[in-house]
């Protein structure tokens, strides 16, 4: 598991090229882009080594908490899959689509649905196995009122993560669970209160960078994670007005 990563910034055109990034930034030609497109990389690549995008998406999740927007009553833990059109670090065959490659991006969301923790892995990785490293890779949040926080109060999920070890590590770390039981309950009455993260995940394969894989290195596909997180968390500090949340309102 890849951890928590961030950036600002809009989601690229489909192609996902270098050059057309430089290009569209410039208004140039793609073909005449090519200082462009190694500075550009070039500095992407850097501020994704120096943490710069973990360190922006702390900031904007604690200027929510000290506002008072994040609800840690109920959270919520899913995943999405993603095609890997060129390979890379972390892809795998993604059981759910042909065994084509692919990569997966796990979340926890607040309440509302706002991101809290964020990683990825190969397709073919079990939901249940990404449960502690994203628990545990909940950054500390401010709080508007008393210390920093990063456990949520109740942590709700699908069967896929119905293991009896995972229920009893959650305790462990005072977290209720509410996790649906295989072959005992219905598809449907999770959907109650998992409906935000769900919208979520349609917010970020909404974004052209992230709903095809053309990064090969893990670090990159993070990072254009960390983007899309940040800017759903940005709208709701208020960013981008007179625009939907999620990555279609904004020109990355």
């Amino acid at each position: 598991m890849a951890g928590v990563g961030m950036v600002t910034g809009k989601c690229w055109p489909r192609s996902c090229s270098w050059p057309r990034r430089a290009a569209r930034a410039s208004n140039c030609r793609p073909r005449r882009s090519g200082r462009r497109e190694r500075a550009a990389h070039r500095r992407f690549s850097e501020w994704t080594k120096g943490r710069v995008w973990a360190k922006l998406y702390s900031l904007v999740l604690d200027e929510l908490g000290a506002r008072g927007e994040l609800d840690w009553s109920r959270c919520a833990i899913d995943s999405v899959n993603m095609r890997a059109m060129k390979g890379g670090d972390l892809t795998g065959p993604n059981p759910v689509d042909r065994g084509k490659y692919g990569s997966k991006i796990h979340l926890i969301t607040e309440r509302t649905g706002l991101p809290l923790s964020v990683g990825i892995s190969a397709a073919n990785l079990h939901d249940s196995q990404a449960l502690i490293p994203l628990v545990k890779g909940t950054p500390p949040i401010r709080s508007r009122r008393g210390p920093r926080r990063r456990k949520p109060g109740k942590l709700h999920a699908d069967k896929g993560y119905d293991s009896s070890h995972l229920g009893e590590w959650l305790r462990q770390r005072g977290i209720t669970h509410r996790i649906a039981r295989k072959g005992v309950e219905s598809l449907q009455r999770l959907g109650r209160h998992r409906w935000t993260i769900e919208r979520t995940m349609a917010w970020l394969a909404d974004c052209r960078c992230l709903h095809r894989r053309y990064e090969r290195k893990a670090d990159h596909f993070l990072a254009f994670t960390s983007i899309a997180c940040t800017l759903i968390c940005y709208h709701r500090l208020g960013g981008f007005p007179g625009s939907e949340t999620g990555c279609r309102g904004t020109s990355l």
